[in-house]
């Protein structure tokens, strides 16, 4: 899998809080999920690729046990859901659900 966000690999993203970069791994988990919906697959599995590497991204970045944990679970959800069995079984809806919290936090604060 290549870099899609260079710029943000390259150490702009850990200026980001957390809760931006949360609510920026939730728009591509949103476009994945617009493009899937719409049976743009390629588009789809683009988006979550996107997804998976700003999630790798904060991981790299984060020293807290409790994120650590939770960006980890996220990760694991997200493959189980885009690329394997969904054996978690979530959905599209707990998907944005739990996304959106972290949009309005982060439009909040600014």
């Amino acid at each position: 899998m290549s870099v899609q966000h260079k710029e943000l690999a390259a150490g702009r993203w850990n200026e980001l809080p957390f809760v931006e970069q949360m609510a920026n791994i939730g728009s591509e988990v949103e476009r994945a999920m617009n493009w899937r919906v719409k049976q743009n697959l390629p588009y789809s599995q683009r988006a979550f690729e996107r997804s998976l590497e700003l999630v790798d991204l904060t991981l790299d970045h984060t020293k807290e046990s409790a994120r650590l944990k939770e960006l980890a679970r996220v990760r694991e959800a997200l493959v189980d859901y885009f690329a394997g069995e969904n054996q978690f079984q979530s959905t599209e809806m707990a998907w944005r659900k739990y996304f959106l919290a972290f949009t309005y936090a982060a439009r909040r604060g600014r």
